[in-house]
């Protein structure tokens, strides 16, 4: 019979014993986590998520601020409207695919991340895992190049709708003071090309483009394209983070498979 100190010593060894593996455990799961990538993709969703939401809606703003105030002609505008609602099909895509490519992304990074820790003693890379990583690899690449050009083109109506915001300012700080009448200070839209030249009024002056500036669609249109930007130039950091992180586990796969061919001969 053992003495009651020397077991309850032992038990209190084993339990130790028990949380050291569990602590270790948990250091290495946590080690295994591909922060990079998990970093990428949370902000990837979230720059899409803000792109695809609110640039569906300011689209659809835009549009019924040019049919109220700018074309009165359905003709006119009609090829805009069919533009329009391809765009918002387009976004529809667009959310759905970089969805599944940022779990895709992130289930590669946990992939290789494991084999980086080696965290599974089996662990072996083969060449289609390299070849599907290699390919991730060009096509982070060619979605970031095709994204900054989405960033450029969603500026495109920020600018548009600040000229129009700042010649409202004109008016505004003109009648204010009393110096001068605002009548002479307009916005032609036809001249950005949205809409064709016999388009009718096509332009508004004055105190016709003050109110357009206080209606509720400008404003929000307004806004919803400056955070559609700004979740366009987010998911082209989310990008470059990507490429960083698909390029350094491509560059880990082939190494560790140059290091299997040595440790063999």
């Amino acid at each position: 019979m053992k003495p009651a100190m020397e077991t309850a010593a032992e038990e209190n060894t084993e339990q130790s014993q028990e949380k050291k593996g569990c602590f270790e455990c948990c250091i290495k799961c946590l080690g295994g986590v591909p922060y990079a990538s998990l970093v990428a993709t949370i902000l990837c969703f979230s720059g899409v998520a803000l792109f695809c939401g609110c640039g569906h809606v300011a689209l659809t703003g835009t549009v019924t601020i040019l049919e109220q105030h700018f074309s009165t002609n359905t003709n006119d505008h009609a090829l805009l409207s069919e533009v329009v609602q391809l765009m918002q099909y387009v976004i529809y895509g667009i959310a759905s695919f970089f969805f599944l490519y940022g779990i895709i992304l992130l289930a590669e990074g946990f992939y290789t991340t494991s084999a980086v820790k080696e965290l599974h003693s089996e662990f072996k890379t083969t060449a289609c895992g390299r070849c599907i990583s290699g390919m991730f690899v060009f096509l982070t690449y060619v979605l970031g190049v095709a994204w900054l050009g989405v960033f450029g083109f969603s500026a495109v109506p920020v600018f548009m709708f600040y000229n129009i915001w700042s010649s409202c300012e004109v008016i505004k700080s003109l009648q204010s003071n009393a110096t001068a009448s605002g009548d002479q200070i307009c916005v032609d839209i036809r001249q950005y090309g949205i809409i064709p030249w016999s388009a009718s009024p096509g332009k508004a002056c004055g105190s016709t483009l003050e109110s357009i500036c206080s209606t509720n669609e400008f404003y929000m249109s307004y806004h919803l394209f400056i955070v559609a930007c700004a979740g366009a130039g987010a998911t082209v950091i989310a990008l470059l983070v990507y490429m960083m992180a698909t390029t350094y586990n491509y560059a880990v796969l082939k190494f560790k498979s140059r290091e299997d061919c040595c440790t063999k001969f």
